[in-house]
C-alpha cells in the first residue's frame, strides 16, 4: 500500500522489542492512529526526537493488509514541547492534553476541530503559565465531544441560571438552580460561568496576556474534569497529578 501523509500529534510512545516503539498519533487525516515505529530507539535519521508526547509532526505511515496496527516509516518534527523549559506543571500539563486525546478519541475518526483545539493549546503552553491553557483546552474538549450541558439553565426545572447561582454534582449532567441541587453539590460561580461564555467567543491567544493564579476558574476545572472522567468512567491520572501543582 502507498505511504499516507499527514500532520499529527504524536500522544504517546511505549516500548515494543528492543528496538521498536509502539506510537499513538492523533492524525490530521485519519484521528488517532497506532503503528510500530520499527528502530525508532536507534534510526535519529527518521524519527530523532520526533516522538516524544505531543510533538507536531510531519509523519509518513503505512497500512498493512490484516493488521490493525499500521507502520511509521518516519517523521519530521514541525514543533517540539522541548523547544523551550519543560518545568513540572508544564509537562503536566502536557501530559493531561495528550492523556485527555487519547482517551477520547476513537480510532481513525478524523477531527479537525479537535485537531485545531490540540494545536492552539499546545502552543499556549509554550511558557510556564498552565492554567489557562488547561482550562480553555478541557472547556472546548468538552463541547466538541458533545458532553457539555446547557450552562444557563437548570436541567432540573429548566429555571434561568444567569444571574443566579448554579451548583453541580459527580453523579449528575448539567447544573442545577439553589432549589433542586443535590445533597453535597458545588457551586460553580457565576465568574466562571462568565469565563467559559467568553472562552466560546474568542481565540486561546486572547486570554495570553491576562494573570491565571490556579484559583481562577478551579471549579470550572472541577465541573469539566467530573463530566469527562463520568464519560470516561475512569479516573484520569493527570488529573489527580495536576491537583498538586501550585501557582
Amino acid at each position: 500500500m502507498p505511504l499516507k501523509e499527514s500532520e499529527a500529534i504524536v500522544l504517546r510512545t511505549y516500548p515494543m522489542r528492543e528496538a521498536d516503539l509502539l506510537v499513538t498519533l492523533f492524525t490530521r487525516l485519519e484521528g488517532k492512529v497506532r503503528g510500530v515505529a520499527r528502530s525508532a530507539k536507534k534510526s535519529k535519521r527518521r524519527f530523532g526526537g520526533a516522538l516524544e508526547p505531543l510533538t507536531y509532526v510531519r509523519a509518513l505511515y503505512e497500512d498493512r493488509e490484516r493488521q490493525e496496527l499500521t507502520r511509521l516509516d518516519s517523521c519530521e518534527v514541525l514543533e517540539s514541547p522541548l523547544a523551550t523549559e519543560v518545568t513540572y506543571a508544564r509537562a503536566v500539563a502536557l501530559g493531561h492534553v495528550a492523556e485527555l486525546l487519547d482517551e477520547l478519541l476513537p480510532d481513525r475518526e478524523a477531527n479537525d476541530a479537535i485537531f485545531r483545539l490540540g494545536l492552539a493549546v499546545l502552543g499556549a503552553l509554550r511558557g510556564p503559565a498552565i492554567w489557562m491553557p488547561v482550562t480553555y483546552f478541557e472547556l472546548w474538549l468538552t463541547r466538541l465531544t458533545g458532553f457539555l450541558p446547557d450552562l444557563s439553565e437548570c436541567v432540573a426545572c429548566g429555571r434561568d441560571l444567569n444571574g443566579n447561582r448554579a451548583y453541580y454534582h459527580a453523579l449528575a449532567d448539567g447544573l442545577m438552580c439553589p432549589d433542586d441541587k443535590r445533597l453535597a453539590s458545588s457551586e460553580l460561580s457565576p465568574e466562571s460561568r462568565l469565563l467559559a461564555a467568553q472562552m466560546f467567543r474568542a481565540p486561546i491567544e486572547k486570554f495570553a496576556g491576562e494573570l491565571w493564579p490556579r484559583e481562577r476558574g478551579a471549579d470550572l476545572r472541577k465541573f469539566l474534569l467530573q463530566i469527562l472522567q463520568r464519560h470516561l468512567e475512569k479516573k484520569l491520572v493527570t488529573a489527580g497529578m495536576l491537583e498538586k501543582v501550585s501557582g
